[in-house]
């Protein structure tokens, strides 16, 4: 059964989005001042009429627009964007003189409004682009840019890329602390297993496994099978293969939600299996399990073929290296592939006795370990001494080739 766990976080972009639209607020209110104040000096007053009406309008309608991240799209970006080129760009018919005497454009300071609006939603790059286009319609609209013009350009350009670079960080830091969500929540999850299992469960297997003993017999062996079960849930527990844990966000008046998820059907990310978790459970008395301390992941198709592998290579042990035969399993995660060997301490296989068995039709070594390696794309090796036990490595890539490997 699932068990969720809420945590309710401001969202770090959040107070962004919302400076946004004060500033939008703000520079529009700027902007119409300025046209009133200044009323005297254009020469086609009723352009300027009609985009500062336009302009007001767009600007309190697509106030929602600029609450957040998800509602803030591209097309409305574009379109604020275009919207502000054009009052750039519509100075000189209103204003003859707009492109000899500095002064400000129709939108004025309201056109950085988009341009932050681009840095916030998609980082440095999405501002760089946008300022870009900014830059080049002011240039533009000045047919002799100035000092002052060109300074104005650099500062927007600038400021806004810095501000994407700065949102960037936040987001990359949102996701750290959301990955210390998931690690703390596995941990509780894990430490309340391993409470509730070693009080109940091992310590039941541990009493069988007394019992047993002192009985004798048939009891004696149902002991022994006792303690083989308590040795691998004891190796499950300690490893950390618990439940993973996934948070998911949503955006609810100005917070991000987030719901820390433990769910046992859950194998891992998705699409990826830990190849730990199927491992674990072989570990016993007679098994012993070495393995990394972080994930090792592997597609599901891949991670069971191999596990089908190992308890293939297992069953060899059982039942040709004797009942006390000693078996070790370790699991090595490369870059590149996954490598798990089987070793035991039996008699070793005599030379010559895998092509006999495979020429009698027993194809258990030929089939359950190096057919389901091709299929992968991986190799079994196995080598044996006789006396010296055996020793069956399997490795298998990270990323299938499209076709099988090698098998020696």
């Amino acid at each position: 059964m699932a068990k969720r766990v809420r945590v309710v976080r401001m969202s770090v972009e959040q107070p962004l989005w919302r400076a946004l639209t004060a500033y939008r607020i703000l520079t529009m209110l700027y902007a119409i001042l300025l046209a009133v104040f200044g009323r005297d000096k254009y020469d086609r007053p009723w352009v300027a009429v009609v985009f500062l009406t336009v302009m007001a309008v767009w600007t309190l309608a697509t106030l929602p627009k600029v609450a957040g991240a998800v509602a803030c799209t591209k097309r409305f970006l574009g379109a604020d964007l275009a919207l502000a080129l054009a009052g750039i760009l519509l100075t000189p018919l209103a204003d003859f003189q707009a492109q000899h005497v500095d002064g400000p454009t129709l939108p004025s300071i309201w056109t950085a409004g988009s341009v932050l609006a681009f840095a916030i939603k998609g980082g440095w790059r999405w501002a760089a682009f946008a300022s870009s286009f900014v830059a080049a319609a002011n240039i533009v609209e000045r047919a002799e840019p100035s000092r002052d013009t060109l300074h104005n350009v650099l500062l927007v350009w600038v400021a806004s890329i810095a501000i994407g670079y700065v949102v960037e960080v936040a987001r990359a830091s949102e996701r750290t602390l959301a990955r210390a969500l998931e690690i703390e929540a596995a941990t509780r999850e894990r430490e309340r297993l391993a409470r509730d299992i070693h009080d109940s469960v091992l310590q039941v297997l541990a009493m069988v496994q007394r019992r047993g003993t002192a009985l004798g017999g048939e009891a004696a062996e149902l002991g022994r099978m006792a303690g083989e079960q308590e040795v691998a849930l004891r190796t499950l527990v300690s490893s950390g293969l618990v439940p993973p844990t996934r948070v998911s966000e949503d955006a609810a008046e100005g917070a991000v939600v987030r719901t820390v998820e433990t769910d046992d059907d859950d194998a891992g990310a998705p699409g990826e299996t830990d190849l730990r978790a199927l491992l674990a459970p072989h570990a016993g008395s007679r098994v012993s399990f070495a393995e990394p301390g972080a994930p090792v992941l592997l597609t599901p198709a891949a991670a069971m073929e191999l596990a089908a592998a190992v308890s293939a290579a297992l069953d060899n042990v059982r039942v040709h290296a004797g009942e006390n035969a000693q078996a070790w399993i370790l699991v090595e995660d490369w870059p590149h592939e996954v490598i798990v060997t089987v070793r035991d301490d039996g008699p070793g296989i005599p030379e010559g006795r895998l092509a006999q068995a495979e020429g009698e039709g027993r194809l258990g070594v030929a089939l359950s370990i190096r057919g389901r390696l091709a299929e992968l794309g991986g190799t079994a090796e196995l080598i044996s001494v006789p006396g010296q036990g055996t020793e069956v490595e399997l490795k298998v890539p990270k990323v299938s080739r499209g076709k099988a490997g090698s098998v020696r």
